[in-house]
């Protein structure tokens, strides 16, 4: 089986703001990663926000309507298709670009945030797009993401579970071996300049097995999770790292 397989979100592309569409439980995260990135920035009103990784548009569409003057950039182009067209019928004005995050189209110090949410686990290089970050963030920027470490307990829930068995993800869409370790990715972001670098556990599916089943029974009744931060990260975990 091919991991790591991408074409998904190429064939999600047309139905990604279709509320039955496997990929729209993923708009429904950024309620709670902004419950922590909000720790640090209280008013997103007129911030120049780029947002690695946009896909069709979730993330770039919520800080638009914060008030953040919002530019997104995905591989897919089926993706930033979707994203403009459903940004005109939403009446936002969202810069979208079709690139890579290893080789970011923007000159030095654009923006005053860059979001990387659900994508560094699926980047063909961490450190290149760490980098290309640190280049378009303005000193003093905030740089804010989320993803998956590497260890046996995120091989056994995130690929065994719920992509193997339960088929709440599709099959292939993630490799193990690019989950990201938060003490590598604490080192490359402090070796391009980034300071002041936070890591929380981000737990949507509970620590014990008891907690695990009882979230996915309530996300199966109600299309919504529930999240806790704390100090484990050894499956997902959220952070932000502050430019120099």
């Amino acid at each position: 089986m091919e991991r790591n397989n991408l074409a998904f979100y190429d064939q999600q592309a047309d139905e990604w703001w279709d509320k039955t569409a496997t990929i729209f439980p993923l708009s429904k995260l950024n309620p709670l990663r902004f419950q922590y990135f909000d720790l640090f920035i209280q008013d997103w009103q007129g911030l120049k926000v780029l947002d690695v990784g946009c896909g069709g548009g979730y993330t770039c569409e919520f800080l638009a309507q914060r008030g953040a003057t919002v530019t997104g950039i995905d591989p897919s182009a089926a993706c930033i298709e979707a994203a403009q067209s459903h940004a005109e019928n939403m009446g936002l004005t969202i810069d979208y670009h079709v690139g890579m995050g290893e080789t970011l189209t923007f000159g030095n110090d654009r923006f005053d945030v860059v979001v990387c949410v659900d994508v560094l686990e699926h980047v063909q290089s961490v450190a290149a797009t760490v980098a290309e970050i640190s280049r378009v963030i303005g000193p003093g920027g905030l740089f804010c993401f989320d993803t998956i470490n590497r260890t046996w307990q995120s091989r056994w829930l995130m690929i065994w579970l719920l992509e193997d068995v339960l088929r709440q993800i599709p099959r292939g869409i993630h490799n193990w071996h690019q989950f990201v370790p938060p003490e590598e990715l604490q080192q490359q972001l402090e070796q391009v300049g980034f300071s002041q670098v936070t890591l929380q556990g981000f737990d949507l599916f509970g620590r014990t097995p008891l907690a695990q089943i009882s979230n996915l029974v309530h996300f199966l009744r109600t299309g919504e999770f529930r999240v806790q931060f704390d100090d484990n990260t050894g499956v997902m975990y959220i952070g932000t790292a502050q430019m120099s």
